[in-house]
C-alpha cells in the first residue's frame, strides 16, 4: 500500500509539474518578445460603431453602464447602443427609464428586448448582430465602466481590413476592498499582463474576453457568429475567427475597469462558468485546431489554454492525497526530504514568479500578501471548479449563470447560489487537511508539512469565506 501511495503522488506531482513550466514559458515569451507596433490613429471618415451592453438581471449596475456607454466620446450619428436587455425583474423599468433619458439628450441608444432567453448572452449578442447599423460592435458586460476614449483608443487597429477584434485589457474599480479582490485582481492581472500580452508578441491565438472588447462585424459573421453551445462563447468565437483567418490585436495600454465579485460564491459561480465554459469549448475546437493549416506552436499553446482547467482535479486529488498521507501511521509516503522540498518549490515557484511578474507589471503594492492571498484562493477554489471541469467532460448542459453584482448603490440583493456538494466536500477536505497538519507535526515529518499546511490554509480560509457574512459595499472609486 506504502509503494501505491509513493507511485500516486510522484505521478501528481509529474503532472501538475507541465502547468508550472506552462506559466514560465508564457512569462518567458512576455519578457523576451518585443511589443508589437499597431496604429494609433484612424485616418478618414470615422465608421459607424454599436455598442452592445448584454444585461441579465442587473438593476444594481445597469444605470451605472447605460451612463458610462452614453458617456463615449465620439460623433454621435456614428454612434448606436443597444442595451440588450433578458431581465424579467426590475432591471427592465430601471434601464427602460434611464434609456429614455439619454434618448432625449440625443444619444442613439435603443433597449432592445428579445422576449426570451434563448442561448443566454451569446443568443443576446447575436440578435444585436442582426439588428446593428455599425460595422464595429464594442461589448461591454453589465459590471464594466468603459473610460470615455475606448473607442477611439480601440479603433485604429482595424486600418488593417485582417484584423477582427481588438481587446483592451480588463483593471479594477475596487482592486483593494478585500483579501477576496486583491486575490481576484491579481489573477486577472496576470491574465492580461502575462498572457494575453505573451501570446499577442509571439503570434498565436489568444481569445476575446467578452467585454472591453471591439470586434469587426464582418468577422463575427464570416467565423458562424455567435454561438450558445458553450458557456464561453467568447472564446469559442475567438478561436472560430482566428483559424478563419482573422487577425486579433491586444491593447495593454488601453484599461478598461470593472467590478470584481464581491463574494466567495459569485467568484465561484463566475469561475465555475469561465471553467466549464473553457473544457467545452476544447472538446469543441481542439479537434479543429489541430486540423488546421496552422504552425505547430499555434496549436500547443491553444491546447495548453483550451485544456489548462484540468489543473483543478488535479489539485484536488492532491489535496485529498495530503489529508489522506497526514492522517497515516507513516506520514509524507514515506519519500525523502527532497521530494517533498521539490512538491513545495514546484507549486509555489512558478505561480509567484507568474503572478508577482503580473503585479509588478500593474505596479501593485504588497506584493507579498497578493501573491499568498492568490495562491491560497486558487487552492481554495478546486472543489467547485473540479466539479465544473466534471460537467463539461460529461456533457452536462448548465444554463449561464450570471455573475451577481453589487454595484455602488445596490437596490436588489441578489442571491449567489451554488450547488452544496461542493462546499460539504471543502468543509471535510479542510478539516481533514487541519487534522493532517497537526498529526504530521506531531509525528515529526517536518518535511511534508509546508506542503499540507499550504493546502490547509486555503481551503480553511475558502470555508470561513463561504461561511462569513458579504463585506460592506465598496465605495465608488475616485474620478
Amino acid at each position: 500500500m506504502s509503494e501505491i501511495g509513493q507511485l500516486g503522488y510522484l505521478a501528481l506531482l509529474a503532472l501538475l509539474a507541465p502547468f508550472g513550466a506552462h506559466r514560465l514559458r508564457l512569462l518567458w515569451l512576455r519578457m523576451r518578445r518585443p511589443a508589437r507596433s499597431e496604429a494609433r490613429a484612424w485616418e478618414g471618415a470615422l465608421p459607424v460603431v454599436t455598442v452592445q451592453l448584454p444585461v441579465f438581471n442587473e438593476a444594481n449596475v445597469v444605470e451605472r453602464l447605460i451612463d458610462a456607454a452614453c458617456r463615449l466620446r465620439y460623433p454621435a450619428d456614428r454612434l448606436e447602443i443597444q442595451l440588450l436587455d433578458d431581465s424579467d425583474d426590475e432591471t427592465v423599468a430601471i434601464a427602460a427609464r434611464r434609456v429614455r433619458e439619454w434618448r432625449a439628450r440625443g444619444i442613439d441608444i435603443r433597449h432592445v428586448r428579445r422576449g426570451t432567453r434563448e442561448g443566454f448572452k451569446a443568443g443576446a449578442l447575436a440578435h444585436g448582430v442582426s439588428v446593428a447599423r455599425g460595422d464595429f460592435l464594442l461589448v461591454l458586460d453589465a459590471d464594466f465602466v468603459p473610460p470615455p476614449e475606448l473607442i477611439r483608443d480601440l479603433l485604429p487597429p482595424f486600418a488593417d481590413p485582417g484584423v477582427g477584434a481588438v481587446q483592451a485589457a480588463w483593471d479594477h474599480l475596487s482592486p483593494d476592498a478585500s483579501w477576496l479582490t486583491r486575490a481576484q485582481a491579481l489573477f486577472l492581472d496576470a491574465h492580461f499582463a502575462i498572457e494575453h500580452e505573451a501570446r499577442y508578441r509571439a503570434g498565436l491565438f489568444f481569445n476575446f474576453n467578452g467585454s472591453g472588447g471591439m470586434w469587426r462585424k464582418a468577422c463575427v459573421r464570416a467565423a458562424g457568429g455567435w454561438q450558445s453551445d458553450t458557456l464561453t462563447e467568447d472564446v469559442d468565437l475567438s478561436y472560430r475567427a482566428q483559424l478563419a483567418g482573422w487577425r486579433f490585436v491586444y491593447r495593454d495600454d488601453v484599461r478598461v475597469p470593472a467590478e470584481l465579485p464581491a463574494s466567495l460564491r459569485a467568484v465561484e459561480i463566475q469561475q465555475s462558468r469561465w471553467t466549464q465554459g473553457g473544457i467545452q469549448s476544447a472538446k469543441k475546437l481542439l479537434p479543429r485546431i489541430w486540423r488546421a493549416p496552422v504552425p505547430a506552436a499555434i496549436k500547443f499553446e491553444a491546447t495548453a489554454h483550451l485544456a489548462g482547467h484540468v489543473v483543478h482535479p488535479l489539485t484536488l486529488t492532491m489535496a485529498a492525497a495530503l489529508a489522506g498521507a497526514g492522517w497515516a501511521t507513516a506520514t509524507g509516503f514515506g519519500l525523502p526530504t527532497a521530494v517533498h522540498v521539490a512538491a513545495v518549490l514546484l507549486a509555489t515557484v512558478p505561480f509567484v514568479l507568474f503572478y508577482g511578474s503580473a503585479g509588478w507589471i500593474r505596479a501593485r503594492g504588497r506584493l507579498g500578501r497578493r501573491i499568498f492571498e492568490a495562491l491560497l484562493l486558487g487552492l481554495g477554489l478546486g472543489v467547485p471548479l473540479t466539479f465544473a471541469v466534471a460537467r463539461a467532460c460529461l456533457g452536462t448542459r448548465t444554463p449561464f449563470a450570471r455573475t451577481p453584482k453589487r454595484g455602488f448603490h445596490p437596490v436588489v440583493a441578489y442571491r449567489a447560489r451554488l450547488s452544496g456538494a461542493p462546499a460539504l466536500l471543502r468543509l471535510l477536505l479542510a478539516a481533514a487537511l487541519a487534522g493532517a497538519v497537526v498529526n504530521t507535526a506531531l509525528a515529526g515529518s517536518p518535511a511534508v508539512l509546508p506542503f499540507t499546511a499550504l493546502f490547509a490554509a486555503g481551503y480553511a480560509l475558502t470555508t470561513h469565506e463561504s461561511l462569513r457574512r458579504p463585506s460592506p459595499t465598496p465605495a465608488a472609486p475616485a474620478a
